[in-house]
């Protein structure tokens, strides 16, 4: 541990709970929940960072309080019913066994949740204002559902304290409704609860008043909250410093846990969400002068992944415990390595949003780069040594290969590594080449340093045969060697360049270039960000109903925001059909898929995106020499057991064949490592 970090590691002490250092995780939502409770692997997801170290870690992100404010959508909490007490009682002995502070979030999202889904009642919110993205028209509040929202929200806090948590705090943050009455964005109202700021305020006071009668003085009740939501009719910074003070100087919440901005629409909610387009920590200022106004302790949240920034967070007395949410996604035992003196071992976040972009698009929350987060029950954040030490031989140095190679050597095993390059680090390099995806090579630069650290015998810029393999005298053969850029099958395919070719430089830009966009991802959007910031004249065409379609909420709106600045023309809904030569340019015929109607394009390049191909000539080579011919015994893999192929092995000689990651098919980096995380921990 180092002297700059000692700030992380002081206890922070409110009321009569002592958080035992200043490392927190805040309230989100990984769409863990079942049955609108927080069950066995919510709670072995928050459990991991609890033996981590972690001082307080939040659960709930948007943990409903009324029927009208379904969990449903997301795989939320329900804190609307007295069921929901045991399974906190049962959450709070888990962590509480490890050392480490639990809380929940309390809120009703009033117009910002969906009403076609759980019990099927109206959105309500102070005003009939619609929201944007949830697509939302409320119902305006009536005195009635103001009064019974008040006491949902009181009732709530009982739960709370009844099962056990150490605290709670009410989301008035991302455009719930406590600041759906603040912002003057949303509240249109001319009653006592509409017009001035002290009127915006009384649905908040009523709600923090009530939950403070149900549990008394001494539980602990906090606020998370917007320093600014960033947007002409909203909520000023002024606006917030108000707010705060006056929650505060009234006794109704322990605690302030600031962010910045809002979550009306997609942009803001990019903003608010900041991704690796972001500096770090880029709205610390914000909390930082809500500290300066408030006698309670500040927690903030936003792009804070590096120990380095938090640390200087907490030193500099900006805020008194600092959020490391997503970084925790990453890695869950950052304080415990912090403690141990191995915070070169930290697997550090990169902001690739993968893990919200996914709930957004209506599924769970994993990480890009750690495979263990949200699996838990069977997948290992440490890996166990292997009762027989073998002889694993990888092919390929990218996410895929260096994952196999670093687990497989935490398992024991005598590992030697081939990479063709003189760099490892596969597909993730072109990524990273593209504007602001640079951060991207954090994730295989860890593993590449964990791999060397324990021992893999890694050869750069050296090609695997099956003569060079063999030589090795392998147990078990595991092909990364990932894929290739696919040009695609139309007419004309070969007059095309690949995004590939332009991103890594082996393309120098024309003056007038088409894009064609065939899979929904990254990798044209950015391919034509880097084309237009070179000066080219670029429109970006795609058979979907959009540019980007697969990409998350995150990073669509990021990728958008940069096209429309930069000039591209976005075209949706047209087919590639066609590519052919005229004179020293190139047409593109483009189908609309609707209409059937084709239109040309002459432009001097055609730029296409249409995945990768399996680089798997040397997996064919070897595979009818290999003990299993190539095959994954798909049962064993998904429950854990080790492979039937490798066991069977025995020292009678001979090699077990696996396929990783793009070798098999072209899907992302989660898909890669996750490919070698569960088969190795079990080789």
């Amino acid at each position: 541990m180092s002297a700059p970090h000692d700030a992380l590691l002081r206890p922070l002490t409110i009321k009569g709970l002592t958080i035992r250092n200043r490392i927190m995780s805040t309230s989100h939502a990984p769409s863990y929940g079942k049955d609108g409770r927080p069950q066995e692997r919510y709670q072995l997801y928050h459990e991991e960072k609890a033996k981590g170290g972690i001082g307080l870690t939040m659960f709930g992100g948007s943990s409903s309080v009324s029927p009208d404010s379904p969990a449903a959508p997301w795989n939320q909490i329900s804190v609307a019913d007295d069921g929901v007490i045991p399974h906190f009682r049962a959450f709070s002995e888990r962590i509480h066994s490890h050392g480490a502070a639990l809380m929940v979030q309390l809120t009703h999202m009033g117009r910002r949740t969906r009403w076609d889904t759980e019990n099927w009642l109206a959105t309500v919110s102070p005003s009939r204002e619609r929201e944007p993205a949830s697509r939302s028209i409320p119902k305006e509040m009536e005195d009635t559902d103001i009064a019974r929202v008040v006491a949902d929200f009181a009732a709530a806090v009982r739960r709370c304290k009844e099962g056990g948590l150490d605290g709670c705090e009410l989301s008035a943050a991302h455009g719930h409704l406590i600041d759906q009455f603040w912002s003057p964005a949303t509240n249109k109202r001319t009653d006592e609860y509409g017009g001035s700021l002290e009127n915006r305020m009384r649905f908040s006071v009523q709600a923090l008043e009530a939950a403070r009668a149900a549990v008394g003085d001494d539980y602990i009740i906090g606020i998370r909250m917007s320093g600014d939501e960033l947007i002409d009719d909203g909520l000023s910074h002024e606006d917030c410093l108000t707010i705060a003070r006056t929650l505060t100087e009234r006794g109704l919440v322990d605690f302030v846990n600031l962010i910045g901005g809002q979550a009306r629409d997609h942009i803001a909610h990019a903003i608010s969400l900041p991704n690796m387009s972001f500096p770090v920590a880029p709205f610390l200022a914000l909390a930082s002068a809500i500290k300066r106004e408030v006698g309670v302790p500040v927690f903030h949240a936003q792009r804070i992944t590096d120990l380095a920034t938090a640390a200087r967070a907490v030193e500099e007395g900006h805020i008194d415990m600092v959020a490391m949410t997503r970084a925790h996604i990453a890695d869950p035992h950052i304080v415990k390595k912090l403690m141990e003196g191995r915070a070169d071992d930290i697997r550090q976040c990169v902001g690739a949003g993968y893990c919200i972009d996914r709930i957004y698009a209506g599924n769970d929350a994993l990480c890009i780069q750690n495979a263990a987060t949200g699996r838990e029950a069977f997948m290992p954040h440490v890996i166990a040594k292997a009762e027989k030490a073998r002889r694993v031989v990888v092919v390929g140095g990218g996410p895929a290969g260096l994952e196999a190679a670093r687990v497989s050597a935490e398992r024991g095993h005598h590992v030697v590594l081939f990479e063709k390059d003189t760099t490892p680090g596969g597909q993730v390099r072109i990524a990273a080449k593209a504007t602001w995806r640079e951060a991207l090579t954090g994730i295989t630069r860890w593993l590449f340093l964990q791999a060397e650290k324990k021992g893999v015998d890694i050869r750069l810029a050296t090609e695997a045969t099956a003569d060079a393999i063999s030589a090795e005298t392998p147990d078990v053969v595991l092909i990364a060697s990932g894929g290739t850029a696919n040009r695609g099958s139309i007419p004309g395919a070969e007059l095309a360049h690949t995004t590939w070719e332009v991103l890594t430089g082996a393309v120098e830009p024309a003056e007038s270039i088409l894009v064609y966009d065939g899979t929904g991802q990254h990798h044209a959007p950015s391919c034509a960000e880097v084309l237009a910031k070179k000066g080219a004249l670029v429109e970006i065409a795609t058979l979907d109903r959009m540019v980007g379609e697969e990409i998350g909420g995150t990073n669509q709106p990021i990728h958008l925001r940069e096209l429309y600045k930069l000039g591209v023309i976005l075209s949706p809904n047209l087919q590639l059909i066609e590519i052919y030569p005229e004179g020293n340019k190139r047409v593109a015929v483009l189908r609309n898929e609707y209409t059937l109607e084709e239109e040309e394009r002459l432009v001097d390049q055609v730029v296409v995106e249409f995945g990768t191909l399996p680089v798997d000539w040397l997996y064919r080579d070897l595979r009818e020499t290999s003990v299993n011919r190539g095959e994954t015994d798909l049962d064993a893999l998904l429950s854990g057991r080790p492979q039937p192929s490798v066991e069977g092995l025995n020292g009678a000689g001979g090699f077990a064949l696996f396929r990783l990651g793009d070798a098999v098919a072209g899907r992302n980096i989660h898909a890669a490592i996750y490919d070698a995380a569960r088969l190795c921990k079990d080789l």
